[in-house]
């Protein structure tokens, strides 16, 4: 949260005792805004949905917590928002291991039921350890990193009436394919396409910033034609915004740019790579991790 906020902090004041006065006020700001956040109406879900993924990959031995971690507000927004029907409308998950995510939110929706989450990347379940055709309220089995843009694409040509909805990763963003399908929207006028990108700074192997540094992203896909809004991907307020925001843009494809954290609601697996995907949690991981999940 604090990172989000950095802007109030002033530099240290030479007067006595003012650099006290303005960082308590900073402090209060930044307790207001969150205690506006936690009053949300979709903050309860974002608290029970993180708990039913924790229990899953713990379930199964293994996971994407880190990412699944980062991306569920934004899933828990875009199906809850009332902005989408998805019974109509298209929802692709470009980067398929963060399907626990997808998988909760798709239970909520009650497309299959809540139990089965246990079933998540056992043999002949429906809930794989990454996205195929089986699952209810799928339609893409995505797997290989930066293809679901494109996909994204042609289901957005093909079906104009409708909105594609894709989320994307700023780590998939290492993948050519992915600024082909940027170029190709803004070729095609796809008014109806909007991509969501989760940022959270990390991927398999570090941080995105040392892996390939994804300077100024916005202002690349501003220069391809789309219209983009950069977010705290985990305020619902904020994402409710952007989403209405990109839907209006019926002649540009849109871009959503939601600053998150891996792990979050973990403090132990926040902004650490080493948690982009678990095996095996220790008991005690699990059970610290639980802790801190249902005081979210």
């Amino acid at each position: 949260m604090y990172r989000y906020f950095n802007i109030f902090i002033p530099p240290p004041f030479s007067g006595r005792g003012k650099g006290w006065v303005f960082s308590f006020f900073s402090l209060y700001l930044i307790m207001i805004l969150f205690s506006a956040q936690k009053s949300h109406p979709l903050y309860p879900l974002a608290r029970s949905l993180r708990l039913d993924i924790l229990e899953m990959i713990n379930h199964a031995g293994f996971g994407h917590i880190g990412g699944s971690l980062s991306s569920v507000d934004i899933l828990i927004s875009l199906y809850n928002s009332g902005l989408f029907n998805f019974d109509k409308d298209h929802f692709i998950l470009s980067a398929g291991h963060l399907c626990p995510s997808l998988y909760v939110v798709l239970a909520q929706q009650n497309k299959f039921p809540r139990g089965e989450l246990l079933t998540y990347s056992q043999f002949d379940s429906r809930l794989q350890g990454h996205l195929n055709l089986d699952t209810p309220g799928v339609e893409y089995a995505s797997g290989a990193l930066g293809q679901g843009l494109s996909f994204a694409c042609g289901l957005a040509l093909g079906d104009k009436s409708h909105h594609t909805v894709c989320l994307t990763t700023d780590g998939e963003h290492n993948e050519g394919q992915i600024w082909e399908a940027i170029a190709f929207a803004n070729k095609y006028h796809q008014g109806n396409l909007i991509n969501i990108v989760d940022c959270n700074a990390y991927q398999l192997g570090g941080s995105t910033a040392d892996i390939m540094p994804l300077d100024e992203l916005a202002a690349k896909y501003i220069r391809f034609g789309w219209t983009v809004t950069t977010i705290d991907g985990h305020n619902f307020f904020e994402l409710e915004s952007a989403l209405k925001k990109a839907k209006s843009s019926t002649i540009y494809p849109a871009c959503i740019i939601a600053k998150t954290t891996i792990g979050k609601g973990v403090s132990f697996m926040e902004n650490k790579f080493e948690y982009h995907d678990v095996k095996d949690l220790p008991e005690d991981i699990y059970l610290t991790a639980k802790n801190e999940l249902q005081k979210y």
